[in-house]
């Protein structure tokens, strides 16, 4: 708890910071005037952007897991309420334990959920790399990052991949029960997951063009905002405001996510109108957060029993 309150504490600091620097009238003023048409479809692509992710998971988990698509996306709603108030999207993690039935071990379904969200992270991290990449300005510092998120990249497919990097990882953990049980768990979904081509190139492919709906709604956003930066370069910078909010240092990442967005977008858009646009990306997240809430009592009650 009182982790939570200074992560809150601190997300309320640099809020308070960046509105008192831009005024808040001005910022009144950038909502006022933004595109209807753009700022509605822009909000309802949370919809199909649940649904996809539903169906990813569903798409991972083994047969004799059962998960069907209603409870996919009763998990993935549920999460969402839960990564706004637990650090570094670890609500994810939550899912896990709901999973758990007589027929999928907890070792296993933490195992799914780690391969869901690292599959999910590796695709961030290929739009980011490849919009920084492409990305006109080539100074020492983008170089650095790109080359970083490539290492990245290449790093996490070869946990994902890799049975004896998976096994040098886990002799870390020595004779410690859980580690073995968890290491068993993830050379299971290792095997599954690898065993059939269509299933490797159905997951990567829609994690993919999850991320890449991700940044078309954030390109979106900012024309709906009245602005208008190419495609590209939403492509290259959006991805690393989106890393900065994962840090485990504000509540729900707000506050660092809207401090990066200001900074990476100085030279394309004013201070009121970036931070609208991390309030809005504040919206993508506690919208299907809004929508879990009536399936979280369910699940509450399972967490205490």
């Amino acid at each position: 708890m009182t982790r939570k309150l200074i992560t809150l504490a601190i997300s309320l600091l640099i809020l308070a910071a960046i509105y008192y620097k831009i005024d808040i009238h001005r910022l009144a003023d950038v909502f006022a005037h933004t595109e209807p048409r753009s700022f509605i479809l822009s909000l309802t692509m949370v919809i199909p952007l649940t649904l996809l992710t539903a169906a990813r998971l569903q798409l991972i988990a083994p047969a004799h897991a059962n998960l069907g698509f209603a409870k996919a996306n009763r998990l993935i709603l549920v999460a969402s309420v839960l990564n706004m108030v637990l650090p570094s999207k670890m609500g994810d993690v939550a899912k896990a334990y709901f999973m758990k039935t007589e027929t999928v071990s907890g070792s296993l379904a933490l195992s799914l959920v780690i391969f869901e969200k690292t599959a999910d992270m590796l695709s961030l991290l290929f739009w980011c790399a490849l919009g920084l990449l492409l990305f006109p300005e080539r100074n020492a510092l983008f170089v650095a990052l790109a080359a970083a998120v490539v290492i990245g990249l290449i790093a996490g497919v070869a946990i994902l991949a890799s049975r004896n990097l998976a096994k040098r990882v886990f002799a870390f953990g020595g004779k410690i029960d859980k580690v073995r049980t968890f290491a068993a768990s993830w050379s299971e979904m290792q095997d599954f997951f690898w065993s059939d081509k269509s299933r490797v190139v159905a997951v990567s492919t829609m994690s993919i063009f999850i991320w890449f709906l991700h940044f078309l709604q954030i390109w979106l956003f900012i024309i709906a905002l009245r602005a208008s930066p190419p495609f590209v370069t939403t492509l290259a910078l959006a991805p690393l405001a989106i890393l900065a909010g994962l840090l485990p240092l504000t509540f729900a990442g707000i506050g660092t996510r809207d401090a990066a967005l200001i900074v990476l977008f100085r030279p394309y858009f004013t201070a009121p109108v970036a931070a609208a646009l991390g309030v809005l990306c504040t919206a993508r997240y506690i919208i299907p957060a809004l929508a879990g809430l009536p399936f979280l009592h369910r699940y509450l009650t399972k967490l205490r029993g």
